[in-house]
């Protein structure tokens, strides 16, 4: 889980993104209401960026069966909940709710909202809150995810943003800065500061944001989502041709 902090919020949305996809999955399974009763994070792996459960030892297709909703009890180490009881004798969505629940715990708490794009921040603590709370199930919250990658694909997430550029920039293009890195975090690079964008814009607007940019780089290189990645310099001192990078360059502040 550390590490999985110390990766890109675009990475960590892909997680919980894809965990949501295989709960929904489970709880429309053709056997049923998947419950996974040892839902940690040791039963998970990362296959190419998404989260797949490997240990299904502990999956069960039975809802508890009851005489009254007091039969419906959850319990976990924070909280407890009640769930209500069916007129046919079942715990209403217990599985789904029970593997809803364990995600938020172990997986949305953590790695949704930290570091994420500061206009999804509202409705991604809102996704959190009500996982948190029971109070979406499983269709929901994926609906809600996949809208959170709507926005952030489409480029809709950064309407509501004020960018007005503080400083001027020159397009270099076919060019390269090799060196000059900073560090920032998170990054896709451990010794330079390499961030996903929309557009140039977005580039200009988080050069802006770090005292220390003065220039940065377009890449020919895409993230799971489409977008650019963009490496951030300190300075321009030396730059060299290369077909495949556009590289602008602060000349105001």
């Amino acid at each position: 889980m550390i590490q999985l902090l110390q990766t890109s919020w675009e990475d960590r949305f892909r997680i919980c993104l894809s965990l949501v996809r295989l709960l929904h999955y489970l709880a429309h399974s053709p056997l049923g209401s998947v419950t996974l009763l040892d839902f940690r994070p040791r039963q998970f792996v990362i296959v190419d960026g998404e989260l797949k459960v490997t240990d299904l030892d502990d999956a069960s297709v039975e809802e508890s069966s009851c005489t009254s909703n007091s039969d419906c009890f959850m319990e976990f180490p924070a909280r407890n909940f009640t769930l209500p009881c069916s007129v046919e004798g079942r715990c209403q969505s217990m599985n789904e709710k029970r593997n809803l629940y364990n995600a938020y715990r172990f997986f949305f708490t953590y790695l949704l909202p930290h570091s994420a794009p500061p206009s999804l921040r509202p409705l991604l603590d809102k996704i959190v809150n009500a996982t948190g709370e029971l109070h979406w199930g499983i269709d929901e919250t994926a609906a809600q995810l996949e809208r959170v990658l709507n926005l952030y694909k489409s480029g809709e997430y950064l309407q509501n943003t004020t960018r007005v550029p503080k400083a001027e920039y020159r397009r270099v293009p076919e060019a390269h800065i090799p060196d000059e890195n900073y560090r920032c975090w998170p990054s896709y690079h451990h010794k330079g500061c390499l961030l996903s964008v929309f557009d140039v814009n977005e580039a200009i607007e988080i050069c802006d944001s770090y005292s220390q940019c003065k220039a940065f780089v377009l890449t020919n290189q895409t993230t799971w989502t489409g977008r650019q990645l963009v490496f951030f310099k300190m300075a321009s001192n030396h730059i060299v041709p290369d077909p495949d990078k556009i590289t602008y360059v602060k000349v105001t502040d």
